[in-house]
């Protein structure tokens, strides 16, 4: 069982309350990631939880039962973080089984579940070579192995793979949504990403200033963020914002569509504008759109092979059915 809950929980350092009263509920075996920008409070909830900050009010529990006062290693819970945090001294091996030494486990035991945890994450052939010896994925592998034997009730991730390269961290991303498909057991994950959060998650928790903007999967925030900052926080390219008369028409105080939901087209169309800066990705192109009388640049997701030059004006098609509308407060208002 891993079902973790926050019942107005806060935390301040000094007078400075970092989380104002916030309760959330992660569902056993949910994949639930903390998402938004630097210094929202994603880092300290995640610590929270832990018990690795103590709350300034409010309770943790943990299947139930009420944590907040109880140690981190009374938890039942096994965190990785962003450093692997690994001996150099110690070989995979014994860096895997330090945590069952600790806890007075036999060595068939040890060896068993080392085994067991290798052969998941690939790393048998590597057992006997120490951390200096391995590239940045597969110590991160090491980390995952010693959380793994613990047999935690839940498993906390603090931003993982940001150590890590581009090809390295989506490898490393599927490896542990693969091992959550395979162990069923809760994982809390913390990551400024929202690309790692939308292909990993089946809750996702938008965090802004210590306070969650919206909660819900990632096709929820995708297709009905709640207000203005989870629309411009989820999706990638971010959504396009429009202000003034276009919005006015619509009844709204801003609209927003997504980069994908614009169609560049031969006839006339609903906008023009001045192609400016290409970004070619082969299977997509993100055009940077000038001179529209709606917004300083308007990005459009196009098709790899739309051939169009730095200066060329266009028509325009947005999908009216796909345009979200905010109120002046910044509000999903439809």
């Amino acid at each position: 069982m891993g079902r973790i809950v926050l019942e107005k929980v806060t935390k301040s350092f000094g007078d400075t309350q970092v989380i104002p009263p916030l309760d959330l509920t992660i569902e056993d075996g949910e994949f639930a990631v903390f998402v938004g920008p630097s210094g929202c409070g994603k880092s300290t909830l995640l610590r929270l939880i832990a018990g690795l900050e103590h709350t300034t009010s409010g309770k943790v529990l943990i299947d139930g039962e009420d944590m907040t006062e109880i140690s981190p290693s009374k938890r039942g819970l096994s965190m990785v973080f962003q450093t692997y945090a690994l001996y150099p001294h110690m070989t995979v091996r014994k860096n895997i089984a330090f945590p069952m030494r600790m806890a007075g486990l036999s060595e068939e035991e040890q060896n068993k579940k080392i085994e067991a945890a290798a052969e998941s994450l690939n790393l048998t052939d590597y057992l006997d070579r120490k951390p200096g010896q391995l590239s940045g994925g597969q110590r991160q592998r090491v980390a995952i192995g010693r959380a793994i034997v613990r047999d935690p009730s839940a498993f906390l991730f603090d931003e993982p793979l940001s150590n890590l390269d581009a090809a390295l961290r989506v490898g490393m991303r599927l490896e542990i949504t693969e091992m959550h498909e395979r162990m069923k057991t809760t994982m809390i994950y913390v990551t400024h990403d929202q690309v790692e959060a939308m292909t990993m998650a089946n809750k996702i928790v938008v965090l802004q200033a210590g306070v969650i903007e919206q909660v819900g999967t990632p096709l929820e925030l995708y297709h009905k963020p709640c207000n203005l900052f989870v629309a411009g926080f989820i999706g990638s390219p971010k959504m396009n914002f429009i202000m003034g008369t276009e919005a006015a028409h619509m009844g709204a105080a801003t609209i927003g569509i997504r980069p994908e939901h614009i169609d560049v087209v031969e006839e006339a169309g609903v906008w023009q504008g001045r192609v400016g800066v290409a970004e070619h990705l082969g299977s997509d192109t993100f055009f940077h759109i000038h001179d529209t009388g709606l917004t300083e640049t308007l990005t459009v997701r196009a098709p790899g092979d739309v051939q169009l030059k730095h200066g060329d004006i266009i028509s325009l098609n947005p999908r009216t059915e796909l345009i979200h509308k905010f109120d002046d407060k910044g509000l999903r208002i439809a």
